[in-house]
């Protein structure tokens, strides 16, 4: 039993897999569309929030934000669902691949068969599609990997049974019904809108490009704050949230950039493309930011001071602060046609 479906990698595992079960359905978009109507990027530094003890730094909306905005964009009808029992969550599962439906799902990867031990660890919201069954095992589209992966029974039950933060539950999520007429269009525009929205207009200090501030703010004071391994344990915690867990920081400012590409074209308007460009930039700034922190963190650093980083980070912000502004006059003009 196995459903004919074309498998693609893609940059990151949530857009990847809305990306290929829209792909499916025929709604044909490209990762950068998905994760540009999603309002993929974001940003936050929330130190009432901790991972392993230290404040939460987010380059991404939450799991499954994307997949929820994309379908409400485009009017699709989608089932999500959570369950607590997970021989339940199996059989639900098995329904979903006995009637033909490609069935998005939530894992952690730590115990994932599949995965090289050196890439696990402790994340529980990875995204894979399971597309059908063979030998026994589940036939798995998983959008990092090169080609269809296969898992044994009790293996997927548990990697969708994971324990800790953000514990998926069994969560599957799936499309159920198409509207007569799909407005990519529109969509776009609301992507855009809603971007603006969260990376500029939202009011506090610890979102958006208020939040790349507040964090140059606060990485300027660790040398001062902590001891030097502590101050380098919090700034790792950074560039691993930033370029590790969910790609997050330059690699969704790439891809934000390449759906502004798309979107110039489709919208008929050059000045997203101008945008598109600076955005990319943009992203180069966020990984040199990871590279000159990694010197200091591995105190290989000559002239890289925490001082310096907190600059970049400044710089940063009030570079993307000036692409989401003139987003916001690109929209408004779009909204008035």
């Amino acid at each position: 039993m196995k459903i004919d479906y074309e498998h693609k990698m893609a940059a990151h595992c949530e857009n990847g897999s809305i990306m290929s079960l829209m792909n499916y359905h025929g709604i044909k978009l490209s990762e950068a569309m998905v994760f540009g109507i999603g309002s993929g990027i974001y940003f936050s530094h929330i130190p009432i929030i901790k991972l392993n003890g230290m404040p939460m730094t987010s380059f991404r909306p939450w799991p499954g934000a994307i997949f929820k905005r994309v379908s409400k964009a485009l009017d699709i009808d989608v089932e999500v669902t959570r369950f607590g029992d997970p021989e339940k969550a199996m059989r639900a599962l098995d329904i979903n691949l006995e009637k033909g439906i490609p069935t998005g799902l939530v894992v952690g990867v730590f115990y994932l068969d599949y995965f090289p031990t050196s890439y696990r660890f402790h994340f529980n919201a990875h995204n894979i599609i399971a597309i059908g069954k063979e030998d026994g095992k589940y036939i798995i589209s998983d959008p990092i990997m090169e080609t269809l992966e296969y898992l044994p029974y009790d293996n997927l039950k548990k990697v969708r049974f994971a324990q800790g933060l953000q514990a998926p539950k069994g969560k599957m999520y799936y499309i159920k019904g198409l509207p007569d007429d799909i407005d990519i269009k529109g969509a776009v525009i609301k992507g855009l809108k809603r971007t603006v929205r969260e990376m500029v207009v939202l009011p506090g200090p610890v979102i958006g490009v208020r939040g790349i501030r507040y964090l140059s703010k606060k990485v300027r004071n660790y040398p001062r704050r902590f001891t030097p391994a502590v101050a380098a344990k919090h700034l790792g915690q950074i560039v691993r949230m930033q370029e590790e867990i969910g790609t997050g920081g330059a690699g969704f400012r790439f891809l934000f950039a390449a759906f502004l590409q798309e979107a110039s074209s489709l919208l008929e308007n050059p000045k997203l493309n101008e945008l598109s460009a600076r955005m990319t930039e943009i992203g180069d700034m966020w990984r040199e930011f990871a590279v000159y922190a990694g010197r200091i963190i591995k105190e290989r650093n000559e002239i890289e001071t925490y001082d310096s980083i907190a600059d970049m980070l400044l710089d940063i912000s009030e570079q993307e602060k000036m692409v989401y502004k003139k987003l916001a006059d690109i929209v408004r003009y779009l909204s008035k046609q």
